[in-house]
């Protein structure tokens, strides 16, 4: 131990000049340790600054969350939340609102009312796998045409009902002598049906007159009146109305005559084509028989479809006016491809023209031939519109000749 500077005064220390600079030392190890005490404080500063954020930010948070708790249950409490349940599927998982007064412009027929009009539903004259058409007399003596929907209530989705309501509006609006007015319709829940009324003109269709009845019933200028008439509400129904309004499915079958042979076209397959869409009760809203993506059709596209095909059907319905063939027929040949041939050569005219008439106007043959080649192009954009071909039928087609 000789040698060592202790801070006694021990023999073994060595002498006090050798040991002078002990007390510095002292003074520089306390100052280490004062040192390291400063260290040893700077180290918990950054961590109570850490926590103190940490805190404040968890804080705001579940301040913000309880705020828009509140406000949640402010709005359900006050009527304007949104109720949901547990989605269990697309259709589940989204909300269709149906407005009270869609229907309040439209009559509304009570169930009871309809059925004794319609001898307890009994009075058939039509059905299919998607409706039951019956006909009946009111109290007032109008003759009616009810179109049940033969659906079942699990199909019957919000879906279905708010198409089958806006359905009912677009037909409702129709106002067109030509065109059987809606008389109203009829909503029931015990038992469930839903139906439409029409006027029902009482003289069977065009296309009984032209092919079931015995004899010749319509004479050329009858045909061509006809002709006129149903071009005129193809016109009004295409560019009159706006948005303008397509027949689901013209044919002869769809035209009904009154009893002075005034037709007037009823569009019972548009309520066909309700109940057997299958993307209706799928969840995908549609109209027309377009395309679509994700249950949103480009309407603008299904129209121009809608009325380029009832074009293309009207210039069938000519043939069948001046031929006196149905348009499909298992005795015949197909009525397109046995009339083309002479539709192609103005001289052939003639040879389509029905047997059974006595007399025809050789110019309004032409005049219909040409609007047939017109109607029945096979592209629907070179299709005239419906206003041009009215024009040209009132202008060159002669109905003054007498019947015969």
């Amino acid at each position: 131990m000789a040698g060592n500077c202790f801070q006694n005064n021990d023999t073994m220390n060595r002498a006090d000049w050798q040991c002078g600079n002990s007390t510095d030392a002292g003074k520089d190890n306390n100052s280490i340790g004062e040192d390291g005490q400063r260290g040893r404080v700077i180290q918990p500063l950054w961590l109570l600054i850490v926590e103190v954020v940490t805190g404040v930010s968890v804080l705001s948070i579940l301040t913000l969350c309880a705020i828009a708790g509140l406000r949640r249950r402010k709005d359900r409490s006050s009527g304007r939340g949104v109720p949901w349940t547990r989605a269990l599927s697309w259709k589940e998982n989204n909300v269709i609102s149906i407005d009270d007064d869609l229907l309040a412009n439209v009559p509304k027929i009570s169930r009871q009312e309809l059925a004794e009009a319609c001898e307890d539903f009994s009075n058939i004259i039509g059905s299919s796998h998607e409706t039951v058409v019956y006909k009946g007399t009111m109290k007032d003596g109008r003759e009616i045409a009810v179109v049940s929907m033969s659906a079942p209530v699990h199909y019957w989705t919000n879906y279905v009902e708010l198409y089958f309501q806006k359905e009912v509006v677009e037909v409702a609006r129709l106002s067109h002598e030509n065109a059987a007015k809606m008389v109203g319709y009829c909503k029931s829940s015990d038992p469930f049906s839903r139906m439409v009324v029409f006027e029902y003109p009482p003289n069977g269709t065009l296309y009984e007159h032209l092919h079931d009845v015995e004899g010749c019933q319509l004479s050329w200028p009858r045909r061509m009146k006809i002709a006129l008439s149903i071009a005129r509400v193809l016109r009004y129904l295409h560019t009159e109305l706006q948005p303008p309004f397509a027949m689901a499915a013209l044919a002869s079958s769809s035209i009904y005559l009154t009893e002075d042979f005034s037709p007037k076209i009823i569009d019972f397959e548009r309520w066909r084509g309700l109940v057997g869409k299958p993307l209706l009760s799928s969840g995908c809203v549609v109209n027309g028989g377009g395309g679509h993506s994700n249950g949103v059709v480009d309407s603008r596209h299904v129209r121009f479809m809608d009325v380029q095909a009832n074009t293309f059907a009207f210039g069938v319905i000519l043939l069948e006016l001046i031929s006196g063939r149905a348009s499909l027929s298992k005795d015949t040949d197909d009525l397109l491809e046995w009339a083309r041939k002479h539709l192609e050569q103005p001289g052939e005219f003639g040879k389509l023209v029905d047997p059974k008439l006595k007399s025809v106007g050789q110019e309004s043959l032409g005049i219909i031939c040409n609007v047939v080649n017109l109607c029945i192009d096979a592209e629907p954009s070179r299709r005239p519109s419906m206003n041009m071909i009215g024009a040209i039928l009132e202008e060159g087609v002669d109905t003054s000749v007498r019947d015969s």
